[in-house]
């Protein structure tokens, strides 16, 4: 049986390369933590990925990947013994076995979403939605358009949202108005890889299959979180000139197409990392498929589930 083996220098010399680019890719978040300063972008990426910067500088391999001379990481999860004295190797198949419902769940998303016909007539109006006729907003920031203006857009357009973990987050008034009601067991049926957040998502599942993904894999998927979330603020109806972030007006045929362009931009890098993850997770001598996706294996784990 074939295994890339890697001795504890070259491992080490990984390990620590992947360290500094994580605390280059999150100093200005931990520094803003210092101050006690809040971001309305990009306390996203560690509010509702509930992945702290600690956890990123936490290297790993990726399955089937022997790590010689690491006892240290013996006891680690999802790390077996490798074929010689104090080796260790990432295990797919521990994984599958240990956590079933989610290995079903996280290798449907990575293999059915990329089959899917991306959409590109959303125009990013899941956030208008979310502060369609509202009291009260998530974010302590002005709208750009005035809240009467932002109900204007949201009625001149049809919702067409597709991702369930930003539905939820419509409005009352709002959900009525998405081309197709949204439900948490429908989610692997309406995925699809025009959507931004479904494109951010491939870094929850990156986070999710640990020690099975390469180090640089999952910070490659961290940084298209990190572009997708901007373009995705940039399109909403909040006004992020005290952040020197300029708008895209989807309300406008210009703005559109501006929109249009970089999510059919995403939807390839999505895929891109949908398969490179499939691919690192189960294209190992010791891996096993996952069990299908049943209904009960469908119901889709906490947002801030580690």
């Amino acid at each position: 049986m074939h295994h890339t083996v890697l001795d504890r220098d070259e491992w080490q010399t990984r390990a620590h390369a992947h360290r500094v680019r994580v605390d280059e890719l999150t100093a200005a978040h931990r520094e803003r933590a210092v101050r006690g300063e809040k971001h309305p972008v990009w306390d996203f990426l560690f509010t509702y990925y509930s992945y702290k910067p600690s956890l990123l500088r936490r290297w790993h391999p990726g399955a089937g990947v022997v790590l010689l001379d690491a006892p240290e990481r013996a006891e680690w999860r999802w790390y077996a013994a490798g074929p010689n004295p104090d080796s260790v190797v990432p295990d797919a198949a521990a994984f599958t076995a240990d956590m079933p419902r989610l290995a079903s769940l996280v290798d449907h998303m990575l293999r059915r979403v990329p089959q899917q016909a991306a959409r590109f007539d959303c125009f990013g109006l899941h956030e208008w939605a979310m502060v369609y006729q509202a009291d009260e907003r998530r974010h302590e920031v002005a709208l750009r358009l005035g809240q009467n203006g932002t109900d204007e857009v949201v009625e001149s357009h049809r919702l067409r949202c597709t991702h369930f973990d930003a539905f939820r987050f419509f409005t009352a008034p709002a959900r009525p108005r998405n081309e197709q009601p949204l439900r948490r067991d429908d989610q692997v049926r309406f995925e699809q890889p025009g959507c931004l957040h479904a494109g951010m998502d491939v870094y929850r599942w990156a986070v999710k299959l640990g020690p099975l993904v390469p180090g640089d894999l999952l910070l490659d998927a961290f940084e298209l979180a990190r572009d997708i979330r901007l373009l995705d603020m940039k399109a909403s109806p909040y006004d992020l000139s005290a952040w020197n972030i300029a708008p895209v007006r989807i309300e406008t045929p210009e703005g559109k197409a501006e929109y249009v362009e970089a999510q059919r931009v995403f939807a390839e890098r999505s895929n891109t990392l949908r398969r490179m993850l499939l691919h690192a997770w189960t294209a190992t001598p010791h891996a096993t498929r996952p069990p299908a996706a049943t209904e009960k294996h469908r119901q889709h784990p906490p947002v801030t589930a580690a």
